[in-house]
Order: structure tokens, then C-alpha cells, then sequence
């Protein structure tokens, strides 16, 4: 997913981006949420959520539940794999109501829960879910692309997106990859054993070794005509393809090299290459756009990159179901819990500047630049307009979660 980490989408940035530390992961064993008193609650009133839309993401979280696999990340907190459930049916039968009574029925038959956020920063946020921590969030955005492509390398279409590579080996989270020593065997099992190569050698290929050393070549899926839209599609985790021969195709996510995601803009930031007015995607595709040499060198920063498949139906999210724009939010899963209902407040762009935002969105996603409670990404949708409004979503906010009682 495309995190720009401080991305500035209008002139003035939020004073708030400034003064907290966003990024800072939580202590080892530490969760995201505290169960707050009934004062501290937000008015849900302000629900701005599409109903359609968040009836359908509500199912999409049911569809994950019903899996088995899924029970193997609760409890998280007080919150049993039953009650997760329970709580998706009772929201969804309010969302269903001609008039629902947001503010009441939620204070009667629901617990409420509030991310610390960021640690506190200089100027004191109060009130706050939890000492030494701000409750405030972050929220960007991202989104699925469309762009041309080839099935073969051929005229202007010279930059590939890779297929899974045969020797990567990832542990069940498909966090923990490894490179399979020669002639070891498939499949997650051979994680540990003497399959896999020495531990000096392990690790899986970087961004620049794969893209400038050929390492995976022959294992090309598809061919993009801009070298930057390529990099996009790696670090947003699915695309439409609009293909030479006019099909679409749609591929999304199939594994990772398990690299720490490096924002490139900041770099570029830092070394004058770029204004604060540029560090958007719009401003760094134009700065490449003029710039093609120094790609090499700022794209490469980010030793992450993704590997796809075709995917028809998405894009699908971590939990492997479909995200629904404005109706999804992605969050670090180590400390976030999976398929609940999250409730945001915060603001989105609009046109000319922004306006405040408070709905439901279900947390169906993860990113490889979103590892702490101070970070939330919405997705935004499929095409250009969500391109912009991704490139722009920077506002700090608070973020809470619910479960029925």
C-alpha cells in the first residue's frame, strides 16, 4: 500500500502531524486499544459512512470470521472470536435500520474501545485513553490503481511486475520470508529446517537486487510502460490492468520479499530534491517524470516489494477478502484487532481543501509502512479520483472500536 509516511497533500500541514511521533511501534506485547467510559465516547451521530457500502464490508469481516484460521487471533483483550461475531450481526442490524439511533443504541448495547495512538508530544491532548499516550491517529490514504500493461515486453512496456518467486518461503503471517536454499523443499513447512539457506544468506532479495540485478528474471508477470506506475502497483498490493489486446486484468497481492518498507520522499525531502509542497504522489510522479535517472537511486531506498498474481473480484485485503472504498481501514495487525467495526474521526479531502469525517469503517487490511497504533490507512477505491484523494488523505484524528456488550 502506497504510505508516503508525512506526505503533505495540501500547503499547510496539520499541526498535529508535527508534534507526535506517528510512526513509534508500541512496547513488545502491548495493544493498541483501552476500553473507555461512556464520557469519553464520540458522537456517533455524525455517521457519515455509505450504508451500502458498510453493510457490505460487514459481511466481507463475517466472511473472514467464518473461517477457522481466524479464530487463532482472538481473544484481543476482552473480545472473544464470539463476540467479534456477535458484534458484526448487532451492527450490521443497526446499519440496517431506516433511522438508526446511533448515539443511543450504541451507548446500550455496546462496549467502546479507543486506540492510545501516537505517544504524547509536547503540548498535553487530553483526555486521552492512556498516560503517556495522545489518542491521536493518523490517517492516510491509498487505493487500487489502473494502468496499461503487456502480457510480454514489448515497445514501450519494459518495467515488470513479478509472479511469486519459486524459492520464497514465508511463515504463516507472510511476514517472515526466506529464500529456500537450492534443492530444498516447498512450501511454508521447510521455514526452519535445513532447507532453508544459511542464516547469512537467508533473507530474501531486495527492491534494487531483484529490479537492477536481474535476479528474478524469467519470472515476469505482466509489463507496465512507467517505471513509476510499476513501483506504485508494488507498494499499493493490487492493480487493473487495461492489457494491449483490451482486457482487463486484475491482480493483487501474493507475497512479499519481507523487507521493511523505506519511504523514498522523505529521502528526497532531506536532500533539497523535493519541496514539503511536492512530497504527495502526484508531486513525486511529476518529479520522476522529469527526473527518470533518479529513480535508481530513490527507489531503491525501499528495499519492500511485492510479488502478484492474478486476483479477479478485488482487491482483496490482508485478511483476504475484498475492501470496500471508504468502508475498509488497514492497520498494524500485531496490535489492531481483525474484522471489527472501527469508527473514525478525522477529516477527508475534498477538491479545495478538506472536510470533518466521522463513520464506521471495518479493519480488513494491513501495510508494510503502518507498524504502530498512531497509523491508520483508508482505502479510497480503483482509478485516478482515488489516486488523488490518496495522494492527499493526511489529517490526524482519533480512532475507536466497538463491542456488543
Amino acid at each position: 500500500m502506497f504510505v508516503l509516511s508525512a506526505i503533505a497533500g495540501c500547503r499547510q500541514e496539520p499541526p498535529a502531524v508535527k508534534s507526535l511521533d506517528y510512526a513509534r511501534e508500541l512496547p513488545p506485547g502491548q495493544l493498541a486499544l483501552r476500553k473507555i467510559p461512556p464520557e469519553m465516547y464520540p458522537n456517533f451521530d455524525v455517521m457519515q459512512t455509505d450504508r451500502t457500502a458498510l453493510l457490505r464490508s460487514i459481511d466481507q469481516s463475517l466472511v473472514y470470521l467464518d473461517a477457522p484460521t481466524s479464530q487463532r487471533f482472538f481473544p484481543y483483550l476482552d473480545i472473544t472470536h464470539a463476540r467479534a461475531v456477535a458484534t458484526l450481526r448487532a451492527l450490521r442490524e443497526l446499519a440496517s435500520s431506516p433511522t438508526p439511533d446511533w448515539n443511543g443504541e450504541i451507548r446500550r448495547r455496546f462496549d467502546v474501545y479507543q486506540s492510545v495512538g501516537a505517544p504524547q508530544g509536547d503540548e498535553l491532548v487530553s483526555p486521552a485513553p492512556a498516560p503517556g499516550y495522545s489518542g491521536q491517529v493518523l490517517f492516510t490514504g491509498y487505493f487500487t490503481p489502473i494502468y496499461a500493461a503487456s502480457l510480454t515486453r514489448t515497445g514501450p512496456y519494459q518495467w515488470p511486475l513479478y509472479k511469486r518467486p519459486g524459492d520464497l518461503v514465508s511463515d504463516e503471517t507472510g511476514e517472515a520470508v526466506y529464500r529456500r536454499a537450492a534443492g530444498g523443499p516447498s512450501g511454508p513447512t521447510s521455514v526452519g529446517s535445513t532447507a532453508i539457506a544459511p542464516v547469512a544468506a537467508n533473507r530474501y532479495w531486495t527492491r534494487a537486487e531483484i529490479e537492477q540485478g536481474g535476479k528474478l528474471r524469467g519470472q515476469e508477470l505482466v509489463w507496465l510502460s512507467s517505471r513509476w506506475e510499476a513501483y506504485v502497483v508494488t507498494v499499493q498490493g493490487s492493480a487493473r490492468l487495461k492489457l494491449t489486446d483490451g482486457h482487463t486484468l486484475e491482480i493483487g497481492f501474493h507475497g512479499t520479499n519481507g523487507h521493511a518498507y523505506v519511504s523514498p520522499g522523505r529521502q528526497m525531502l532531506a536532500d533539497g530534491v523535493i519541496t514539503r509542497d511536492q512530497l504527495s504522489l502526484k508531486g513525486l510522479g511529476q518529479y520522476f517524470a522529469a527526473n527518470p535517472e533518479k529513480m535508481d537511486r530513490y527507489l531503491s531506498l525501499n528495499p519492500r516489494t511485492t510479488f502478484f498474481t492474478e486476483r479477479p473480484g478485488g482487491p482483496f485485503g490482508k485478511l483476504n477478502v475484498p475492501v470496500t472504498a471508504f468502508a475498509t481501514v488497514a492497520t498494524d495487525k500485531d496490535v489492531y484487532p481483525r474484522a471489527m467495526p472501527a469508527f473514525l474521526v478525522t477529516s477527508l479531502p475534498t477538491g479545495t481543501g478538506s472536510r470533518p469525517f466521522g463513520g464506521f469503517m471495518l479493519d480488513q487490511d494491513a501495510g508494510g509502512a503502518i507498524r504502530s497504533a498512531g497509523r491508520a490507512d483508508i482505502y479510497m477505491g480503483v482509478g485516478p479520483v482515488a489516486e488523488q484523494s490518496a495522494g492527499r488523505q493526511l489529517y490526524p484524528g482519533k480512532l475507536f472500536y466497538l463491542a456488543v456488550r
